[in-house]
């Protein structure tokens, strides 16, 4: 801040002035496309953080937004999908609800939390679709492995740091924080054995530890036994002289749970054959283990070894299905799959584009169902399938990867004809069939999603648009919803030409859907750059239009996708068939 205390002028007065001198100093030829963006501490000279810090969560998402938004991601699992949304969408809804009325609400229900046990196999995307729902609900996320706290002989330290680390992910915003998720992974194995002592002290300790954070207690930021939490302590009363206590309060920070509980069906099912539900026979498949466990009470769980003070505190259950073959491949054709994505980012790094053949993702599903541990399996046989590739081919001039299943059966003799003919016409045949093939299958997605995919972005998904956002995904590596709003951003852009050229020329221009969708196509293409649709509307209109403007008196123009291919023959077609002036 300067001497004279000046006043730093508002992004939108910077816009405009800084439009008018580049209008004065080059005329039409440069333009400001975007506006300007001041970050929060060039505004205010306060770091980013230090404005978060009185920010009330703002959640109204409902259980069905967020179902859907799942669907996007996860395969199967519709069960577990909708008990998951359904009860988190209702805990952070109560929350709004309570900061918007805290007289009315906020001794409703006793403060009983949704906190969440989930139940499945390992590898059933478990933890991939809590960090999916914390993700969209902008809240942080912390994962921790009940074992290690079994290891450690735990006694409360390793909880409450979870907690703390819930600050740090929240970028030291404490009330955010206090309004995260806490993930613990592999908490079956913190079950007593009702026939041993010694091991089963720490376990049932782990639970009783676990007691108050799940319900509500504050825990202190300042770690004793730890250097330098001590040092900060000491530095901030050698400034304010004070001892100030920072705590976090975990009331309505979510807690979610899970594990694979295969000992549990046994139980579960001695309980029905005594009810006389069914299920009495041996289990003969995993369906059937399935079944039995979404029949899980916490009578269930409490003969397992929790106490029960502890199984009260997760009311809501979850069970998730196995993953079958077909499964496993849908994952692989999902388009928005990290592990495909992750392996297109793998080689991308080296400037080498890749796409996968049907039948190599079908073998991929096959081998990963062998290995018996769901989604987890298919990163360790791609892996596999191409680290030879991933290894050579950066080395080499090959720029285009066409995966087929040549790769697996043959990968040695590929791999050394690729590096000798890296030219050949073959490989880069190769390489479009299977872009195409993937744009067909992206279209085909976006469309069966396109109702919600046009709400939440405010774009209206026609079939020019699905192919625009299609062809955009197959050039770049991201996932859909990041193609479409790359795709929306576009559309902004060449809807701000419009003002521009009625700012400049006061002469207003509405372009038509089906020449926006032109320019964009043009743009994913690479035949121009966004940057450049405000110059070649200006080259291509300003004098016409206003030649027109002045034979004609008309200022308002519509200028159709055939405008834009015969700018000439549009200006022409006008200034013959309209009658002068008066």
């Amino acid at each position: 801040m300067s001497a004279h205390n000046e006043k730093i002028p508002d992004p939108k007065e910077l816009e405009k002035e800084i439009g008018e001198f580049l209008s004065k100093k080059f005329g039409g030829h440069v333009k400001l496309l975007s506006p300007m963006v001041l970050t929060q501490e060039a505004v205010t000279g306060k770091p980013k953080e230090t404005v978060r810090d009185k920010r009330k969560i703002q959640f109204n998402l409902k259980p069905e937004d967020l179902i859907a938004y799942l669907d996007q991601y996860v395969v199967k699992q519709d069960q577990a999908k909708a008990i998951l949304a359904t009860k988190i969408c209702t805990h952070f809804n109560r929350i709004r609800r309570t900061q918007e009325e805290p007289d009315q609400l906020d001794e409703m229900a006793g403060g009983i939390k949704n906190n969440v046990l989930m139940i499945g196999p390992t590898g059933v995307g478990k933890t991939y679709i809590i960090k999916l729902i914390a993700a969209k609900l902008g809240v942080p996320f912390v994962k921790g492995d009940a074992t290690k706290f079994s290891e450690t002989g735990y006694v409360g330290g390793d909880v409450e740091d979870l907690v703390r680390d819930l600050v740090r992910e929240a970028n030291d915003d404490i009330e955010l924080a206090q309004h995260g998720i806490i993930y613990i992974d592999e908490i079956d194995k913190i079950a007593s054995a009702k026939n041993l002592i010694g091991a089963d002290v720490s376990r049932t300790g782990v639970q009783r530890a676990l007691l108050k954070p799940m319900e509500e207690t504050d825990v202190d930021l300042k770690v004793p036994h730890d250097p330098i939490s001590m040092m900060q302590e000491i530095e901030r009363f050698r400034k304010t002289g004070k001892r100030e206590r920072v705590a976090v309060n975990t009331k309505n920070v979510l807690f979610i749970m899970s594990g694979a509980f295969t000992e549990l069906i046994p139980i579960i099912q001695r309980r029905l054959r005594r009810q006389g539900i069914g299920f009495g026979a041996r289990i003969a498949s995993t369906r059937e283990d399935v079944d039995i466990l979404k029949h899980v009470k916490a009578e269930d769980l409490i003969e397992f070894g929790f106490e029960s003070e502890f199984v009260g505190r997760i009311p809501v259950k979850a069970v998730f299905d196995p993953l079958g073959q077909e499964d496993l491949y849908q994952i692989l054709k999902n388009p928005n799959n990290p592990i495909v994505l992750g392996k297109k980012l793998d080689f991308s790094a080296y400037g080498i584009q890749i796409k996968f053949e049907d039948a190599f993702l079908r073998r991929m599903a096959e081998l990963a169902f062998a290995e018996n541990t769901g989604a987890r399996g298919l990163v360790s046989v791609i892996e596999k399938a191409l680290l030879d590739f991933e290894r050579a081919l950066p080395s080499s001039a090959v720029k285009q990867f066409g995966v087929t299943l040549e790769a697996l059966t043959d990968p040695a003799g590929m791999l050394q004809r690729m590096r000798s003919t890296p030219d050949d016409p073959a490989w880069r045949k190769v390489f479009e069939r299977l872009a195409d093939e993937e744009k067909a299958s992206i279209k085909d997605y976006l469309q069966a999603s396109r109702k919600g995919l046009t709400e939440k972005f405010s774009l209206t998904m026609t079939p020019a648009r699905i192919d625009i956002v299609a062809s955009y995904y197959v050039k770049h590596v991201l996932d859909t919803g990041n193609a479409v709003r790359r795709i929306k951003g576009c559309y902004d852009e060449i809807k701000n030409a419009e003002l521009y050229f009625f700012k400049n020329h006061d002469i207003n221009i509405v372009l038509e859907e089906d020449a926006i969708d032109f320019l964009m196509e043009m743009i994913v293409e690479s035949a121009f750059e966004l940057k450049d649709v405000y110059p070649r509307l200006n080259a291509h209109f300003e004098h016409g239009l206003k030649l027109v403007r002045e034979k004609t008196g008309r200022s308002r123009f519509f200028i159709s996708r055939n405008a834009l291919i015969n700018p000439e023959d549009y200006i022409r077609a006008m200034i013959t068939a309209a009658p002068a002036q008066g």
